[in-house]
């Protein structure tokens, strides 16, 4: 499973406390039961302003609350992810939470640190019962905009306002108040992706970092908002009328055909890449390691092996995969390809099968190799590898974890090495959305240049 762990991408249907139960009487018990609670990372004894505690912050720590993110997730749903979102510069700038700030400052001992996740995650759903009670306070309805305006525009002023007092008005604030203004629009029927336009253009880019907006500033931003809603941008209410059941993965093959994987960049060329530190089991160690030491153990075991599959040039296909998944699983014996459609996305993406799955499957993995005659660059073929696992989804467990180590080995094959992976294990991609596609391709070249740089600023023998 792959969790996204940014907070500012939630919707309200993620966060209405009304939808998602919380026992906060419960909440420290639980949370110190987790995982992560079991492995918190032992901080650097070493003076503020030392490089090697801010990079122990950026890496080790900062995999440490990703997993804590991640059990929470597990444990509670998706709205929780906001548990980090602090004041000012904290690991999400401009958010509304007190109790966390980022690893540097908020990971101390064991004891103390969790409970300030435990802190910061019901302060998080504090303020998200009391959004929802202030939304509440506006029983509106976008068919009567027209007589109603005057009381959208105070709604809008209150709710300004409101963030304004809770965030302090510091970094990023700006960002936090569009989503709670999107939120309420959602609230009260108007589409999602209007609500957030409609927003968007309201304030036109007026809320600045560290700065309060003034009376008139808030005054007009909320008047504009007002004034831009119109009936028919309700959202559906209605049940829709039964249609045919979508199928992602054939919405992923023709979305895999469209994009223009030739333009993706090239990581700086094709040389090797070895940095200073390996990026993928030192991940597997901080994240893995503090969700389950067994399932850091086995995705190990599996990188090793792929890594000296990689070394042989062995072709990828769908039984090099399952010697690998074997590990991650912990199965005695290599897991078969599924017999029944998957889903993903809690339900919301579904992956069909039929006689000729597999062979496709393996068709399309063995596009990872160069092409002679045209060949794409190691990150088109390694991201449309990774999305590959993703959609096939041939396993029934563990196919995010797979995907991952399907785009290591591609790497590895042409002799790179990465030196972080969180934007590949941190985020989670749509079947039928092509941008989803090149972002991955986007974020695969951000990390190779950022292993480049570290290859070179350690005098590796990497060439350029």
């Amino acid at each position: 499973m792959v969790i996204e762990l940014l907070p500012f991408a939630l919707g309200w249907d993620e966060v209405d406390p009304a939808r998602h139960a919380f026992d906060e009487g419960s909440a420290a018990e639980v949370v110190h039961a987790l995982g992560p609670a079991r492995h918190v990372p032992k901080r650097p004894e070493l003076p503020y302003g030392e490089r090697a505690l801010y990079a122990w912050s950026h890496n080790e720590g900062q995999r440490w609350a990703d997993a804590m993110s991640y059990a929470l997730v597990e444990r509670y749903g998706r709205w929780v992810v906001g548990w980090r979102w602090a004041h000012d510069e904290g690991d999400f700038d401009g958010g509304p939470v007190g109790n966390w700030c980022c690893p540097l400052h908020s990971i101390t001992t064991a004891r103390e640190t969790v409970d300030r996740v435990v802190a910061a995650l019901c302060e998080w759903r504090g303020w998200l019962e009391a959004l929802a009670g202030r939304f509440e306070a506006y029983p509106l309805e976008l068919a009567a905009v027209e007589d109603q305006r005057i009381l959208w525009e105070r709604a809008a002023h209150h709710l300004i306002l409101q963030v304004v007092d809770r965030t302090g008005c510091g970094s990023g604030w700006q960002g936090h108040c569009q989503q709670v203004l999107t939120w309420f629009l959602s609230r009260w029927g108007v589409a999602p992706g209007v609500a957030q336009g409609l927003v968007d253009q309201a304030i036109g880019g007026r809320f600045l970092s560290w700065t309060a907006p003034d009376t008139v500033l808030v005054d007009g931003v909320a008047e504009r908002l007002a004034l831009s809603l119109r009936p028919d941008e309700a959202a559906p209410s209605a049940v829709p009328e039964p249609g045919p059941v979508v199928d992602h993965l054939r919405r992923w093959l023709e979305v895999r055909e469209a994009v223009p994987w030739h333009e993706c960049p090239d990581g700086g060329g094709g040389a090797p890449v070895v940095p200073s530190r390996d990026g993928v089991v030192e991940d597997i160690r901080a994240f893995d390691g503090a969700l389950d030491p067994g399932r850091a153990r086995g995705l190990l075991a599996a990188v090793e092996l792929l890594r000296a599959d990689a070394a042989r040039g062995a072709a990828l296909d769908f039984e090099l995969l399952r010697t690998w998944q074997r590990h991650v699983l912990g199965t005695p014996q290599a897991p078969p390809f599924r017999s029944l459609p998957a889903f993903a996305k809690e339900g919301r993406e579904r992956y069909g099968i039929d006689a000729d799955t597999r062979g496709r499957f393996d068709a399309c993995l063995a596009q990872s190799a160069p092409d002679g005659k045209a060949p794409l660059p190691a990150i088109a073929r390694a991201a449309r590898a990774y999305l590959d696992v993703c959609f096939f989804h041939p396993f029934d467990d563990g196919n995010a974890r797979s995907a991952f180590l399907t785009l290591v080995f591609v790497l590895a094959r042409e002799g790179i090495t990465l030196d972080t992976v969180g934007l590949l294990r941190r985020l989670s991609f749509h079947a039928g959305d092509p941008q989803d596609a090149l972002a991955l391709a986007r974020y695969v070249d951000i990390h190779i240049t950022s292993a480049r740089d570290s290859a070179a600023s350690a005098g590796s023998p990497d060439r350029k």
